[in-house]
């Protein structure tokens, strides 16, 4: 008996307290893990979900720096096409006839556009006698920084002795295509020239030249060796540290005045590539003329 109380005691301790417990616990604990299988089944797409969203934002940010510049190419591009459009509206605008006290036209004039070596517009004048007679055609080549409606007064002169004048604006200058001030090669503006007049090879007699490139000289010799590089790396860039120093274009002050105050004049900081060009034309005249003799202005007296 004792050993059956035992057993019993055993038997109805806390075994027989917890298994009841349990079975009261089964249909919550079911409940429980069933909840737990759907929110992992409903969690995990949109980890993967989530994923790809953030991809999605690393990829607009790795592609940002890009549109960023396509963007900012865009803007210089139409910033220049806008002041292009400008300065070609003013070189349309400007008077290039001579007339009489009664009225009458001394001369023919047109301006015109032609595409030059790499397709960009050029801007042209011509003036022709109002008679037939024609003693010849000279060709006006501006020089840096100017354009050819400067030279009016000149070819009125030539007309009026029946000659015939043409005169061109360089890439970057007056009413051409180009950022202003901006001369990627010198060579183009010889190239330029010729393709703007046919025949121009065959038909030249002679070549005038007033204030050549002669004896051009950097600031520094440094920028003389850097010159090349740059003029790669950053050829639109205005160089503020250029030689400045020079002998004035004129003496008159009132042609200073004109001169600095026509708006299709460039008057910013020359451009690495343009500074570059000239130091590169300079050095071809030295090596090539043979003979360069300069004339320079009496000096007054004081």
């Amino acid at each position: 008996m004792s050993t059956a109380v035992e057993m019993e005691q055993l038997t109805s301790g806390a075994s027989n307290r917890i298994i009841p417990v349990l079975k009261t616990l089964r249909i919550p604990l079911i409940f429980i893990r069933s909840m737990i299988l759907c929110l992992l089944v409903t969690l995990f797409p949109r980890r993967r979900h989530s994923q790809r969203v953030v991809a999605a934002v690393e990829n607009s940010f790795a592609a940002s720096p890009s549109a960023a510049k396509t963007a900012r190419r865009r803007s210089v591009w139409r910033s220049e096409e806008e002041d292009t459009l400008r300065r070609r509206a003013l070189a349309e605008a400007l008077d290039m006839g001579f007339e009489t006290g009664d009225g009458e036209i001394q001369c023919r004039w047109r301006t015109s556009l032609f595409f030059g070596v790499r397709r960009n517009a050029l801007f042209c004048r011509s003036w022709f006698p109002a008679t037939d007679e024609l003693k010849g055609i000279l060709i006006i080549i501006h020089g840096l920084n100017e354009h050819s409606g400067r030279y009016v007064q000149f070819a009125k002169q030539l007309t009026s002795c029946n000659f015939g004048v043409y005169a061109m604006d360089w890439t970057g200058h007056g009413g051409s295509d180009g950022l202003h001030g901006y001369v990627p090669s010198l060579d183009d503006v010889v190239a330029d020239t010729a393709a703007s007049y046919p025949y121009i090879e065959e038909k030249l007699e002679g070549i005038v030249m007033t204030a050549p490139a002669l004896h051009v000289k950097p600031a520094h010799p440094v920028i003389a060796v850097l010159a090349p590089l740059f003029s790669l790396v950053v050829p639109k860039f205005q160089f503020k540290g250029a030689n400045k120093r020079g002998i004035p274009v004129s003496r008159d002050p009132a042609a200073m005045l004109a001169k600095y105050s026509d708006p299709l004049v460039y008057t910013g900081p020359i451009r690495v590539r343009t500074g570059h060009e000239i130091l590169c034309i300079s050095s071809y005249l030295m090596r090539n003329f043979k003979i360069c003799t300069t004339k320079q202005p009496p000096r007054s007296k004081t």
